[in-house]
């Protein structure tokens, strides 16, 4: 095992790179040419610790949504509140995010009509590694807050925001298909990006990177470090 903060894991066999160091790269492949055009990319691998609050107050307009939040909803509400690179993350349970998000859009000090996006993040080191985040803007305000929520692989169901955000319906699907999270009452969760009968979740990183015989073309797609290296 490597002791560098950015060692590879070369030094390992399988090239897993261990808990608390940094990998580098998309895919963390070793002895092979940069095929993702990430090679530059540095980051450190997840701990999977619980999350950890940012201490209070905020700062600017946080205190006032985050206080308005616990007011209407209760001091429970939050499960973590995080404040990182100037951007606010508010952590709640999964069975609660419709409610959550239906006062953040019609509550009148806070007014979150929009929500931009609804993506998804595989955390495997966790132990509810599945996260589904929420990406609201203020348009009354002009202000921005993510809401974020984890469920684990033996009940991976999120209560669906649809019936408070319309556009959420196809961004939801696209969470199901990719990361296998279930939508509890979304009005038709089906697969969208993939074919109905497709077996597991493309986008969870216990999914293979290649190598995936191509069902509906009869073509084949060789992993990342069999590929063409682009330098």
């Amino acid at each position: 095992m490597s002791d560098e903060r950015t060692g590879t894991g070369e030094d390992r066999p399988d090239g897993v790179q261990p808990v608390g160091m940094q990998r580098k790269g998309l895919f963390g492949a070793v002895d092979s040419g940069d095929t993702s055009g990430f090679g530059g990319l540095v980051q450190a691998t997840p701990l999977g610790a619980e999350i950890a609050s940012t201490p209070e107050p905020l700062g600017g307009y946080f205190d006032e949504v985050v206080g308005a939040l616990r007011e209407l909803l209760g001091e429970d509400v939050a499960r973590a509140v995080v404040v990182d690179r100037g951007e606010l993350t508010i952590h709640i349970a999964p069975d609660r995010t419709e409610a959550v998000c239906r006062t953040m859009r019609d509550d009148e000090s806070l007014r979150f009509e929009l929500c931009n996006s609804v993506s998804g993040v595989d955390y495997p080191d966790q132990r509810n590694r599945l996260h589904i985040a929420y990406h609201l803007t203020s348009m009354t305000y002009r202000r921005r807050v993510r809401l974020e929520t984890a469920v684990g692989l033996d009940h991976p169901v999120v209560r669906s925001v649809t019936s408070v955000y319309p556009t959420a319906d196809w961004q939801e699907r696209e969470a199901y298909d990719m990361f296998g999270v279930v939508f509890e009452g979304h009005p038709h969760l089906t697969r969208i990006l993939m074919p109905d009968d497709w077996e597991g979740h493309p986008q969870r990183k216990d999914y293979p990177l290649g190598g995936i015989d191509i069902e509906y073309k009869g073509a084949h797609i060789p992993p990342p470090d069999e590929r063409r290296s682009y330098k």
